[in-house]
């Protein structure tokens, strides 16, 4: 007799059968076998046809709801190789500051097959918690990094690593080096060019404007860079503040032209470098060279320059355009 619980056998569901021809109850077949009446009653009420009940047909149903539960096969463990090449990079992305578990989940998913890992697998293989393996997921999903979609065997969520993830982490690296370039560029104006802050700001704010510049491309191309460039010459040209009336007037541009130019390069500073935008809004706008290009020692050598040569020097911070007095021979 089997004992309470476990699956009916082929032989029990003959049984059954042949007791239920017999005309004994649920009650009495379930005593017999050591079974509960409900689970003979359900076994029944599954298996009929036509209220016949039908043991071959009920014990292939039986095994075929056994296959379809049956838990997936736990990821093979890695060979020594793949393991120490697992490890190896996962130190080395930690060293870029990337929490160590974080970046030993997301190695794991780097060299998975196409169709990805479950949590559970990603438990099996790394021995460790499932809370540690869903706080690193947690994090790589903030960062873009890994994506989920359903598991075709099952309820539980397959996590992968698309095509276009090395895109979208070079995007986000731009778009913070260009934060923190433009952070910096205000933090000059706040200390001032020639402080020791306004220097490290100035220093700081080159680099990552210059990684960002590189990272992202900085080239504008067809009208729209057309229009920025000319109005940034015009800007130089006119050696003092105008507003934008007055800059479209002069190009015989419409005034939202000229107001798209400078939004151009007020949104993609490096367009204009080493130059700058000074002046927003109606008020009248003007090209200074940007701060950090100099260091203090630099502008003041040049402004000296400035001021013992004012007749031979063109500058747009300073110095005013001026030419030598015509001479008569």
């Amino acid at each position: 007799m089997n004992a309470p619980g476990g699956r009916l056998t082929l032989d029990d569901r003959r049984r059954i059968a042949g007791w239920l021809a017999d005309g004994l109850g649920y009650a009495e077949i379930g005593r017999r076998l050591g079974r509960p009446t409900s689970t003979i009653s359900r076994e029944v009420a599954r298996n009929s046809t036509s209220g016949e009940y039908r043991p071959g047909r009920a014990q292939e149903a039986a095994v075929h709801r056994t296959r379809r539960r049956r838990p997936a096969r736990p990821p093979e463990q890695p060979t020594g190789v793949v393991r120490g090449f697992v490890d190896e990079f996962a130190a080395l992305l930690a060293a870029t500051g990337l929490p160590r578990m974080t970046a030993r989940v997301f190695v794991c998913l780097l060299t998975a097959d196409a169709a990805g890992l479950t949590a559970a697998d990603l438990v099996a293989l790394l021995q460790v918690s499932p809370a540690s393996v869903s706080k690193s997921i947690g994090a790589l999903e903030a960062m873009e990094l890994v994506g989920r979609r359903p598991d075709p065997n099952g309820r539980r969520e397959r996590y992968t690593i698309d095509d276009d993830v090395w895109l979208r982490a070079w995007q986000a690296d731009t778009g913070a080096h260009g934060r923190v370039a433009a952070v910096a560029q205000r933090g000059i104006g706040i200390f001032g060019p020639d402080t020791t802050a306004g220097t490290r700001l100035a220093s700081m704010g080159r680099f990552f404007g210059q990684l960002s510049e590189q990272m992202g491309g900085s080239t504008l191309a067809g009208a729209a860079g057309n229009d920025a460039l000319t109005v940034l010459a015009a800007l130089v040209h006119a050696g003092r503040p105008i507003t934008v009336h007055e800059l479209a007037t002069a190009l015989g541009w419409p005034s939202r032209r000229a107001a798209a130019a400078l939004d151009v390069i007020r949104s993609r500073p490096a367009v204009a470098d080493p130059l700058e935008l000074s002046g927003t809004g109606a008020g009248p706008i003007s090209v200074t060279a940007r701060p950090d290009r100099l260091s203090p020692a630099q502008r003041e050598a040049i402004r000296r320059f400035c001021a013992a040569t004012p007749a031979a020097v063109v500058t747009v911070e300073g110095c005013r355009t001026s030419s030598p007095p015509a001479t008569s021979t």
